[in-house]
Formats: structure tokens, sequence, C-alpha cells
């Protein structure tokens, strides 16, 4: 069975969780016998190809001539947008809107000639829903050009790429849920992305939720078929901790981590008062929020306004061999997200033998047994979950040893065969 897939990152180049996400999946699958073409925006070269086939959407040409292209030309939609906008997150805010058949600003257009490529920055600024407009016209072009059995969407950027690839070749589409709009937005949702999501589902003949919690939202708030969607939750990646195994700390507090982007989705400052409040009682902890996001500067000026600068780090955005690092420097980790579709940072905190505090607003939660579960707003029991485990050894162990035993068996090849029945059930 061959998949043309469709993701917007894949590692070494990514910026949130989609892109990890992507990368075990496309290995489990290939454990499975599945072969994958995975598509991106822009591909660097680097990039593992050993469980899949990456095709670079810049250097792909498509016919000016052809129907599909320009049904999409014809409504293509471009936005300025926040320039702190990453792709597993979605637009957080948006400045102004400009559509090419309804406004007499100037129009970006396309020298039509018989045929011709489309480069891509590969960047998630002010271009991000043009880029996301262009990488659908040129999905026709790629299913044009491949042979497949399934189509294989991952979250709102690439859903008209999914919906256009099924337009031109009449084969099945999967479109997988990474996260909503609700997730990202709260209720203040933005209506062209909920738009987005909901005709890529709608279009769909399957969709694949990372979580229960997921799936309740796309069948709620979306008005998707409850028949249609599938709940396959993620899985974690054997990772490079074990290098990290004797690092050596250099300081002698306990060490606290948050580990995310810094957005309201996340909820990092509520362990910020949780930090206050630990920090309170104790001078033997230390508190670290590695991310960035749009609320670093907010969060900045909460430390510093509570006082606990001194015992409080922001490292900024980090990934591959530094998130690892971080976890072997670790004693706790907390994600307090307010609305978390899975979550795939504690798995990685627990395979590198680090216990975990999550909220019950997490996807995660529905599978995890061996992490402390608290709700994101309830702050009193967040510190006192941080202290328990900072200040009772045995307790901490249990945690620790259970928690790496259980994670071990959360496998992308095990995820993966779920999502080759879901394969199966539309061939």
């Amino acid at each position: 069975m061959k998949v043309l897939m469709f993701g917007w990152e894949f590692p070494p180049h990514i910026t949130g969780g989609l892109g990890t996400a992507c990368y075990g999946m496309t290995k489990g699958l290939a454990k499975n016998d599945i072969e994958v073409l995975f598509a991106v925006p822009k591909a660097y070269g680097d990039e593992d190809q050993r469980a899949v086939r990456l095709i670079n959407a810049s250097e792909v040409p498509v016919s000016m001539e052809d129907e599909v292209f320009n049904k999409y030309y014809d409504n293509i939609t471009y936005m300025e947008i926040g320039s702190n906008l990453v792709p597993y997150l979605g637009p957080e805010e948006f400045e102004k809107t400009i559509r090419l058949n309804s406004q007499r600003e100037e129009k970006k257009k396309v020298i039509k000639t018989s045929d011709r490529k489309f480069t891509f920055s590969g960047k998630y600024g002010t271009n991000l829903y043009e880029e996301v407009s262009r990488y659908a016209l040129i999905a026709s072009s790629i299913a044009a050009q491949n042979d497949f059995d399934i189509i294989h969407a991952h979250d709102w950027l690439t859903y008209s790429a999914g919906v256009a690839a099924k337009e031109v070749s009449g084969k099945p589409l999967v479109v997988h849920m990474h996260a909503t709009e609700f997730d990202r937005s709260g209720e203040n949702v933005n209506q062209i992305v909920y738009d987005i999501e909901r005709r890529g589902m709608e279009a769909a003949d399957k969709v694949i939720a990372v979580s229960n919690l997921t799936r309740q939202i796309v069948i709620e708030k979306y008005g998707i078929d409850p028949d249609k969607v599938v709940t396959v939750h993620n899985a974690v990646e054997p990772g490079s901790e074990g290098e990290f195994v004797n690092l050596e700390k250099n300081v002698d507090e306990k060490v606290v981590t948050f580990l995310g982007r810094l957005t309201f989705q996340k909820g990092p400052e509520y362990f910020i008062e949780a930090a206050h409040q630990i920090l309170q009682r104790s001078d033997n902890v230390r508190f670290v929020m590695a991310g960035s996001g749009d609320m670093m500067n907010k969060l900045i000026k909460r430390v510093a306004q509570l006082g606990i600068s001194d015992r409080f780090h922001f490292t900024g955005f980090l990934k591959g061999p530094d998130v690892d690092k971080m976890f072997a420097l670790s004693d706790v980790f907390v994600m307090p997200s307010v609305s978390e579709p899975f979550g795939i940072v504690p798995l990685e905190a627990m395979r590198s033998h680090v216990p975990v505090i999550i909220s019950k607003q997490s996807g995660v939660s529905e599978i995890l047994k061996h992490a402390v579960k608290i709700d994101f707003w309830d702050v009193d029991a967040m510190a006192d979950a941080i202290w328990s485990l900072v200040n009772y050894n045995s307790l901490a162990k249990i945690f620790r040893d259970h928690g790496k035993e259980e994670v071990d068996t959360l496998k992308w090849e095990n995820a993966a065969v779920k999502i080759k029945e879901v394969y199966a059930s539309m061939l």
C-alpha cells in the first residue's frame, strides 16, 4: 500500500509537535509495510528519508492550464498574519484579510505560462496563508505525477492540499486532526481557519483524531459524522536521552521544567503561579521554562513581579538533543495545558525517567496511568504535586520507574497498525 502524505514540516526542521508526530508516524508505517510519499512545502536536503520519500513542493512544476489549478487559483485568499505563527498551533491573530475577488487593493498575480514552479519559504510569518493556498495548488500536480492508494493530510495547513489531491486522483482522503481551532483559541475561533478545518473534514473519507477529547470536539463543534471519526493516540520515538544519563546538573536544587509553546493553550502562567507558591516554602527548587511564543514578555514580567527571577530560568525554544539534555537535568516535568489535543512532550520526559504532572484537559491523560493529573487552573494542586515529587524520593522513584516502563510500550509502530486499519477500511 502506498500513501501520499501532506505535512508542513519534517525533522530536523521543526517548530512544534506536528513535525515530531509525522516523523514517528512515517517510521511506524514503514515497519507495517506502508510506503509513504511525504510532501512538504520546502525540503532542505538533510531530512531523514529512510522511512519516506520526501517530495519538495518547491520543485514541483504546475500547469497553468490545469482545471484544478485554476479553480484554486481563482479563490486564493492572501492574509497578513502575525510573525509568531507555527504550523502546529496555527494563527493566533490575524491583522488584515485581503480577498482577490472582493478587494480593490494591490493584487498578487501569477504570470500564466505553460507551467511554472512556486518557491516556498518554509517559514511561518506574514505569508503563511498565501503559502497554504499555493500548497493546495501544487498538490494537484503532485497527485497527478505520482502513483498512490491513499491521501493523508495533517492539520489545517494541508487540508486544502489533501482535498485538491483527492479531486485530481479520486483516491480516498484521510485528514489527521492534531489540534483544532478551539484548542488554539478557546471560544474566540478564527472563522477562516475553522472553515478550512470543517471543509477538510467534510471532504475526507475518514478523520483521525489524536485523542477522544479531540474526537468529541470534531463531532460536536464541527458537525462531522461520528462514524467517520476514529481516535488513534500518538506515541513517542526512542530518543537520545541515554547519552545524557550521567550529565552533571551543576546545581544542588531540584529542577522543575515546563517545555512547550508559550501560548494560551499551554497554560504557562499557571506554572509560574505554582512556582511562586513552592518558592514561598523552599529555596531548594529551580524552575525552567523552555520554549518561545507570544506570551514570552508577559511571562518574564510576571516572574519579575513575583520576585522569583533568581530561581526561574527561560531557555528559549529547544529541539532535538537539547530536549533530551533538558530532561536529563530535570527532576519533575509539568504540562499544565488549558486544552491539549494530545501532548507528546510528557512521553518524552517519561522515557528520560522524569516524573510528570499533566492537566486533565489533555488527550495524553486518557492513556497514561503513571502520571500525576491535575486541572490546569488548580494552582494549589499543581504546587502540592510538585512539592511531593521533589521532596519524597520514594514517590518520585515510583513515577520514574513505572512511567518509563509504561511509555516504552507506547510505540509508533503500534499506532501505525491502527492507522493502517483506517486505510484498509477505505479500500
